[in-house]
């Protein structure tokens, strides 16, 4: 289709729209989305940068399809699904302008939605809903003789942020939801998903695909020449130790106080976003809490306006809300620290400028970042800080290595000249899922006899590697626990133990959460943290430092005032995966001699010293390196799955390597104390147990250990998790292909 042929398909309000927008042409994306859904019944899969305008580009043929039915309360025509509350707000006004003289309403429905707005939805479904997974969940078990009714002409679903969906179980549970809900319904809708660029389309599309009946279209993204001003910026710490530094509070003059609350790092980050709307992203909680903390106290200290704000997930709503208003204030130039919750496309204005602490764990989360900044014509802007501290003198060899400034350069630089983002991974075994989506099941259903039961989850998509054997076991231990119950006619219905976990409002999400305590000051929510902290005790939270006046355990309520300072505060989880790509990536980095102009001068001081040390030490020729006779380090660069397998199969094979005490940092490196005479033939002893054993990953797993990392998995038999971990954590075939390669090169330049 030309663009002169989609336009003259959008009716009179669409076209307003664009002119008032000041759009002089359809972007590429805008035609492609208008071609597949005008000239199609397939699936969609639209992939570009963040603020090319995708959100349009689907709604505009969509409305237009829309317009041409005739007006009538005969149910929800298009449903679009969001990862976040926020987001899902930020659409709602942007849809309700768009659509103000078409006559199609939008609807919203999530935990923070009135009654009264879901209650008009349900005496006349029609238009646009707007949902989050957890809220369509809920929708399905309480709801489920609704169904038919809301959703019998559902036409179109839409995806958001399909790349935060992909492989997880919280976008497994969307692929089997939309199952339940076209069983239900007795609908067939069109998929649409919405995503920044994705590594590997084939994959996406299939996610998308599956249990649609259509296949899935997934145009290339325009290929976009690179505009970015890119600076990376190293620091070492002058004040490492927290506590032995003067607070301001203790400071006697203006200057002392100053220099107590910072070092030069965060020196130059104040500098950098001062008078300038930004985004500071941090990899934490913990970093985002301290960084903000750490801000507002140069602030102070200088006698300067405080203009930092918070945003993460264990903050209250009010909080992120607050932070998200104020950030499309043109006239405020607010500076907010963020976790991944702002990565994803809320519109929060023009920025000036991103910055990044730290290096960003995935070529992914490193554009989505950049990509927030540069909107409106401008090109997308990031500065990335490093803070190290100090190695002493005596350091070993490792920790004379900027580990993060290295992983920072290779995910520029595979962007830069491959263009390679991390392909998504399916999920083999998610029985957290299948547990939780056999309750939800016989929650909204009533009994159903176990073949039925089977015969419902095992043909959900993201359940077809599950065999049928695993099921059976998964329902027979089910049933012992309490979770399930065999009626006397022989069907099943949810237990006590069960009613227990579907009675909780936190069933509907799937990732797992904790038992949080609520903080409150006066009236005002602050947010939440994981464990209780005594009467007395302070705490940070929200960018500021708390005492705590009262615990209500019971009600897991913590009341606290505000204080002056700055402290951490930790919270569980972990900090995501990374491909072995950005690790191979890194080493030939610290090999070669190439100058990547966009390192400022101390990170360009500090690679050069970097590279010197590896060279001087032969990093370059071996991958292990022996400190004395009995102890060693190894340099595997692999990802984290493939160095979390060699891990495993060392430690399950020590005593013939002759080495034991065996540690690492990350995916980084190794270290072990190695049995006296053995460094010589250690490489050529684990080659040649590589090549004559291979890799079993479930014998790497102790019958003895019991995997939990899914919400429950605490309820799931330990063999069937060792199985789960074996197939979806463990990578024997990296460890085998890079490892031994690398190995056996080594070996023939000997």
């Amino acid at each position: 289709m030309t663009a002169d042929s989609v336009f003259s398909r959008f009716p009179p309000f669409i076209r307003e729209y664009i002119y008032s927008h000041g759009w002089e042409e359809l972007r590429k994306t805008q035609l492609d989305a208008a071609r597949v859904i005008f000239e199609s019944e397939d699936n969609l899969l639209l992939s570009s940068s963040t603020a090319s305008g995708k959100t349009e580009a689907v709604f505009f043929p969509i409305l237009s399809e829309l317009c041409a039915l005739p007006l009538a309360s005969d149910g929800v025509k298009v449903l679009y699904i969001a990862p976040l509350k926020s987001l899902i707000n930020d659409q709602f006004y942007r849809m309700e302008d768009l659509l103000d003289e078409s006559g199609i309403p939008v609807f919203h429905w999530h935990g923070d939605v009135g009654s009264s707005q879901k209650t008009k939805l349900l005496k006349n479904p029609e238009g646009i809903l707007q949902i989050t997974p957890e809220s369509l969940e809920s929708m399905l078990v309480n709801r489920a003789n609704d169904i038919p009714r809301l959703f019998s002409r559902l036409r179109y679903v839409i995806i958001d942020e399909v790349h935060t969906m992909i492989g997880s179980d919280r976008g497994n549970q969307v692929i089997c939801l939309l199952s339940r809900l076209s069983r239900l319904a007795g609908c067939h809708p069109r998929r649409i998903g919405l995503s920044a660029t994705i590594g590997d389309l084939e994959t996406a599309a299939a996610w998308l695909a599956a249990g649609s009946g259509r296949k899935t279209e997934a145009p290339e993204p325009p290929k976009e020449k690179l505009r970015w001003r890119l600076g990376l910026e190293h620091f070492f710490i002058q004040n490492t130790d927290y506590s032995q530094a003067k607070s301001p509070i203790e400071a006697t003059d203006r200057s002392e106080r100053h220099h107590a609350v910072a070092d030069a790092g965060y020196e130059y980050l104040y500098d950098a976003v001062k008078g300038r709307k930004s985004l500071v992203f941090s990899n934490s909680r913990e970093e985002t809490e301290l960084v903000t903390a750490t801000l507002r106290q140069i602030a102070k200290a200088r006698g300067e306006k405080d203009r930092f704000l918070i945003h993460h997930g264990n903050l209250s709503a009010s909080l992120r809300e607050d932070a998200e208003i104020k950030m499309k204030d043109e006239g405020f130039d607010a500076v907010t620290c963020a976790t991944v919750t702002m990565e994803l496309g809320i519109d929060i204005g023009k920025l000036s400028r991103v910055v990044q602490m730290e290096a960003p764990n995935s070529v992914s989360a490193f554009l989505q970042r950049l990509g927030r900044s540069g909107r409106r014509g401008d090109p997308p802007e990031m500065l990335m800080l490093f803070r190290e501290e100090t190695p002493l003198p005596n350091a070993p060899l490792p920790d004379l290595i900027p580990w993060e400034l290295l992983r920072a350069i290779a995910v520029v630089q595979l962007y830069v000249e491959k263009r390679f983002i991390e392909p998504p991974r399916v999920r083999k075994m998610p029985l957290s899922l299948a547990f939780h989506q056999t309750l939800s099941t016989l929650a909204s259903l009533g009994e159903l006899k176990p073949k039925a039961l089977a015969e419902r989850v095992l043909s959900l998509p993201p359940m077809r590697n599950l065999d049928a054997e695993s099921y059976r076991a998964l329902l027979l231990s089910m049933v012992k626990n309490e979770y399930l119950e065999l009626t006397d006619e022989g069907g099943l219905i949810v237990g006590l133990s069960g009613e227990r976990i579907i009675g909780s409002y936190k069933f509907y999400a799937v990732f797992k959460d904790s038992e949080d305590y609520t903080v409150r000051h006066e009236a005002e929510e602050i947010g939440t943290i994981t464990n209780p902290i005594p009467k007395g005790e302070r705490f940070a939270l929200a960018g500021r430092v708390w005492e705590v006046e009262d615990v209500d355990i019971p009600r897991r309520l913590i009341y606290v005032h505000p204080i002056e300072g700055k402290m951490e505060i930790s919270w569980p989880g972990d900090s995501g995966e990374i491909h072995t790509e950005i690790l191979r990536r890194m080493r030939e980095i610290l090999f070669e001699d190439i100058e990547y102009p966009y390192l400022m001068p101390n990170a360009k001081e500090r690679l050069a010293s970097a590279r010197n040390t590896a060279r001087a030490v032969g990093m370059d020729k071996s991958p292990f390196l022996a400190f004395s006779d009995t102890s060693a380090c190894l340099f595997p660069w692999l990802g984290t799955r493939a160095f979390r397998t060699l891990k495993r199969f060392l430690q399950a094979h020590a005593s013939k390597l002759g080495i034991s005490n065996i540690s690492s940092f990350g995916c980084c490196y190794m270290t072990f104390k190695m049995t006296p005479g053995t460094k010589d033939v250690f490489l050529f002893n684990l080659l040649s147990l590589l090549q004559k054993e291979g890799i079993d990953p479930l014998s790497l797993i102790p019958p003895s250990e019991t995997p939990i990392s899914d919400k429950y998995d605490d309820y799931i038999p330990a063999e069937l998790l060792r199985r789960a971990y074996a197939q979806d954590k463990l990578s024997p075939e990296e460890v085998l292909t890079y490892f031994v390669a690398e190995f056996e090169e080594k070996e023939r330049k000997e």
